[in-house]
């Protein structure tokens, strides 16, 4: 969610930062049809047709830390690194974090008293009711660590990179491990620190980026090839396992085993749709949809931060007209994309508004 910062635009960024926004406004509507009430899972068609239609997309918030990443280093300068970011990352998200707080007041979600409570809380934890924000705190967190790992970032040798990014995907794939063995490699119930703890988590897409980036920057045949394979195992996984847990399980903590971000399937998806898009290019760059495609990009902060307010609404709006999930999700999602991206628009007129949008 950085700003392109080379002299020629890479349009097949502001593509992946377009569809990554989408993403997740799609996931997001998918919550109304396989979370009940208490995290309980709903074992329906609907839920189903979840399954198979967002399986694909949870690599939106990977594809964003990617993105973000990418353009991350060299950090030359720490302290303007980070008087950027907190001003485009950070005082939006208070901001934001805020006028949630009032909307579900107001919406009658909380009472007052709740409402400045969580407005207190931001430097501890967003609102519970404002679950999506929990990735600017992950966000921020990368950001802090970024100076420290710079310049091996720039400098490190290929083997390196390989090898750090190989413990990184048997992190990921811990999860399923624990399947067999509950605790491994140093776990117990007082120590979750185990071997490779300090190989997962979303740094891991940040090294990934960068590794594209240092040694695949230009597009290859086998590029492509690899991309779309990548996609299709990691698909499979995800779709079919959260299918198949779909009759038997009844927390979703537990039906989102492949679900979760952290894991290597959902990796792999991120990883093949970022080597086959990331070098898309236009002929024609003045065309109205190419700047509608930049301009777009350039709000989709704004537009994440913002679009829950206005899924909800859309959601009330057009759920009871259809029947299926299968017309419902993209369509709900589609409009709330439309809706957002024009609410954002509008607020980036307002005086002083990189302090709303981004």
């Amino acid at each position: 969610m950085t700003e392109i910062t080379t002299n020629k635009r890479h349009y097949g960024f502001d593509v992946l930062r377009v569809l990554a926004c989408y993403m997740v406004m799609q996931i997001h509507t998918g919550e109304f049809y396989y979370i009940g009430n208490g995290g309980a899972v709903i074992n329906s068609p609907d839920s189903h047709m979840v399954g198979w239609y967002n399986s694909a997309f949870r690599a939106c918030v990977p594809l964003f830390v990617m993105l973000s990443g990418y353009f991350m280093f060299p950090i030359i300068d720490t302290g303007a690194f980070f008087k950027k970011r907190l001003s485009r990352v950070a005082i939006p998200f208070v901001l934001w974090s805020v006028l949630y707080a009032f909307y579900y007041y107001f919406t009658g979600g909380t009472s007052l008293q709740t409402a400045l409570i969580n407005i207190c809380k931001i430097p501890v934890n967003y609102g519970v009711e404002v679950g999506h924000l929990w990735f600017v705190y992950m966000l921020l967190g990368i950001y802090l660590f970024a100076p420290l790992i710079s310049a091996w970032v720039q400098t490190c040798s290929r083997r390196n990179m390989e090898f750090y990014l190989l413990l990184w995907v048997i992190a990921f794939s811990v999860p399923y491990i624990h399947l067999i063995f509950p605790a491994i490699l140093g776990e117990c119930y007082w120590n979750h620190t185990p071997t490779l703890y300090y190989f997962s988590g979303f740094l891991g897409y940040v090294i990934l980026a960068n590794y594209i980036k240092r040694f695949h920057l230009q597009p290859k045949p086998w590029n492509y090839a690899v991309g779309a394979l990548l996609i299709i195992v990691g698909y499979f996984i995800t779709a079919y396992v959260f299918e198949t847990r779909l009759a038997t399980e009844k927390s979703t903590d537990a039906l989102e085993l492949t679900w979760g971000f952290e894991t290597i399937n959902v990796a792999m998806i991120a990883a093949g749709i970022f080597l086959i898009l990331k070098n898309i290019s236009f002929q024609n760059t003045s065309s109205f949809g190419i700047k509608l495609l930049s301009d777009v990009s350039a709000k989709s902060y704004g537009m994440y931060l913002a679009h829950i307010m206005i899924l909800i609404a859309v959601h009330n709006w057009l759920d009871p007209h259809f029947v299926s999930a299968a017309v419902k999700l993209p369509l709900i999602a589609g409009v709330t994309f439309v809706l957002t991206y024009l609410l954002i628009k509008a607020l980036s007129y307002l005086p002083k508004s990189k302090w709303l949008v981004g």
